[in-house]
């Protein structure tokens, strides 16, 4: 008897402790301390009216059909402190500047990147997560920030898998929006913050809205965490961008049989000069920048309607309405032209010793050119710039994120696409396929190309674009090109100083080892921290309280490829092994290259 006894008492006891578990990690989120900065300061990369735009314009995303307003009014789930106060969202990695005040372009007082729009017919402001947010980086030195327009963000926004670190936005997100519906205390002064005098007569509409958005994240967590769509777990700045993207247009918005696992992160990459390249994605799949654009605001959260209620492809000009806003996206597109390469701030993190600067260049010459510094010809008024593409073969980087985007297929038959319309879209597909294309295993790039397509001829539409206008908002006139590669893109490396860490999955932290053969690379380092080393030119890797510890040897992170060392020049082995002294040089070389400095190395 008493052993049945204690047996009952453990059955309720683990429940509880479960309960306690859960609860503990949503007051207590494992996040890092926010240690804001003296100042920070702005290089002249472009003039302050084209960072307001490129901060605060929205591109049509809706974060789960949250409100604007919604979002400024949340609290913490056991305290009345804002969830969106500056300073807790700077703890998520999330950009901000000490003591900012409301602005007429942010009236929330949001960190970079989180903008409102409204769509067309509804009175709703919808929180608008923009390009801004995973495109804009900041290092700190010296308790100086030095911000990085079009850099790599550190933050943990992308995220929908709960962990028992706490540590993601999305999970800390929930866990406001859970203890604001449940708890009435809590939720009267939300919808008085929210309604104003409007409270008595608006409150149940409030309450069941936001009960919609609610359920919306939930069930996207429970659906990317059981299907185990998300294995590799991203961390600070970074997405497995393809695979939420195709996941998000295949999966949520056409059929669960065309989920796919994406376990392949990559960094976010830096947007200096992006207009002049080629092929505008960074694994050369795309080519057209509106139809890129279009891409990265659905994975993000822009809405799309395929059927009807009754599960049947949409016909005519009901068609593929979404939120999108492409004329936003394009003034976005138009306002990066203007964007300049970071210049080495001497003042802040050190002079450069020009003279090693010049043994730098002349091993750059040796070393690095023939794969970074492109080919450049004339197009459309614009110099254009031809980047290589590197086999996964040859470079020997972590294969996951090409191999995935070559090898998922996707099942689109049940859009009912009609092959002949396709064939008047403006796509183009490099190589031109010999056979009719078979929707049933489309791949990401083909289907994401078809899909874009659809998109932007509605929004084009909506929006009241003409065919005059129609070749500048596209870009340059291009067409919805496509190729896939096993293969990732050699930029241009000027400003490369200031976009740690490095390989397109950021599993290198410094430079100085992507100057370094494999074994003396770091198997594993900390993320999540701004502070910047300026000797090796990376974050520091050190442990820190509730860092984001990454481990190389992951699928998906894997630090393997790009190696400078002795042996035969393949699977990886890119150059000859570069002695300290000459890592050094380089170093202080790629300090100054493509900026004013370089002029000043003899």
């Amino acid at each position: 008897m008493r052993l049945l006894f204690r047996l009952l008492m453990l059955m309720v006891a683990l429940p509880g402790l479960g309960l306690a578990v859960v609860l503990y990690y949503v007051a207590y989120p494992k996040l890092p301390v926010y240690i804001p900065a003296e100042q920070v300061h702005y290089l002249e990369q472009w003039s302050a009216a084209d960072r307001q735009i490129y901060y605060f314009t929205p591109q049509g995303t809706q974060v789960k059909g949250l409100h604007y307003d919604w979002f400024t009014a949340l609290e913490l789930p056991f305290s009345q402190q804002r969830f969106a106060a500056p300073e807790y969202l700077a703890r998520f990695g999330f950009l901000i500047d000490p003591g900012q005040k409301a602005t007429p372009n942010n009236p929330g007082n949001l960190p970079v990147g989180f903008a409102r729009h409204q769509n067309s017919g509804d009175q709703a402001q919808y929180l608008d997560i923009t390009c801004a947010a995973c495109h804009t980086g900041e290092l700190h030195f010296n308790a100086q920030a030095v911000r990085i327009d079009g850099g790599s963000a550190q933050h943990v926004l992308p995220s929908s898998v709960p962990t028992l670190r706490g540590g993601s936005f999305g999970q800390a997100l929930v866990a406001s929006l859970v203890s604001t519906y449940y708890n009435p205390w809590k939720f009267e002064r939300f919808a008085r913050n929210v309604l104003g005098s409007d409270y008595d007569s608006g409150q149940q509409a409030l309450r069941k809205d936001f009960k919609n958005s609610l359920d919306t994240f939930l069930k996207v967590a429970w659906n990317d965490t059981h299907r185990g769509l998300y294995p590799t777990e991203e961390g600070p700045g970074r997405t497995d961008a393809f695979g939420r993207i195709a996941n998000a247009t295949f999966g949520d918005a056409i059929s669960p049989d065309n989920y796919r696992v994406a376990n392949a992160p990559v960094d976010y990459p830096q947007l200096w000069d992006m207009w002049t390249f080629d092929w505008v994605q960074w694994n050369g799949s795309a080519q057209q920048p509106m139809a890129r654009n279009i891409g990265e605001a659905l994975g993000v959260g822009a809405t799309l309607n395929l059927f009807d209620a009754d599960g049947q492809p949409l016909e005519g000009d009901a068609r593929y309405p979404s939120s999108v806003r492409v004329r936003d996206l394009n003034r976005i597109e138009q306002t990066l032209q203007h964007l300049k390469p970071p210049a080495w701030p001497e003042a802040l993190l050190g002079s450069v010793d020009k003279t090693l600067a010049a043994k730098g260049r002349a091993l750059f010459t040796e070393n690095c050119a023939g794969c970074h510094v492109p080919a450049v010809t004339q197009s459309e008024g614009r110099q254009l710039q031809h980047l290589k593409m590197l086999s996964v073969d040859v470079i020997g980087t972590d294969p996951g994120a090409a191999n995935n985007i070559a090898d998922h297929r996707f099942d689109l038959t049940a859009l009912q696409w009609d092959p002949a319309e396709l064939g008047q879209l403006d796509v183009q597909l490099h190589p031109a396929p010999s056979e009719p294309l078979d929707l049933s295993t489309l791949s990401v790039a083909k289907g994401l190309a078809y899909v874009t397509a659809f998109v932007e001829n509605r929004a084009y539409r909506e929006a009241d674009v003409t065919p005059t206008e129609k070749p500048q908002l596209d870009g340059f006139g291009l067409p919805i090109g496509v190729r896939e590669l096993r293969a990732y893109k050699a930029r241009p490396l000027a400003g490369v100083w200031a976009t740690p860490p490095f390989l397109h999955n950021g599993s290198v932290p410094s430079l100085y080892q992507l100057l370094s053969p494999q074994d003396e690379r770091a198997t594993t380092f900390y993320k999540g921290t701004f502070e910047y080393d300026p000797k090796y030119l990376g974050y520091r890797t050190e442990a820190f309280n509730n860092g984001f510890l990454f481990d190389t040897r992951i699928t998906g992170n894997h630090n393997s490829g790009h190696e400078f060392r002795a042996g035969e020049r393949a699977n990886g082995v890119i150059g000859r092994l570069l002695q300290p002294q000459e890592r050094w040089a380089l170093l202080e070389y790629l300090k100054v290259l493509g900026g004013p400095l370089e002029s000043q190395v003899p």
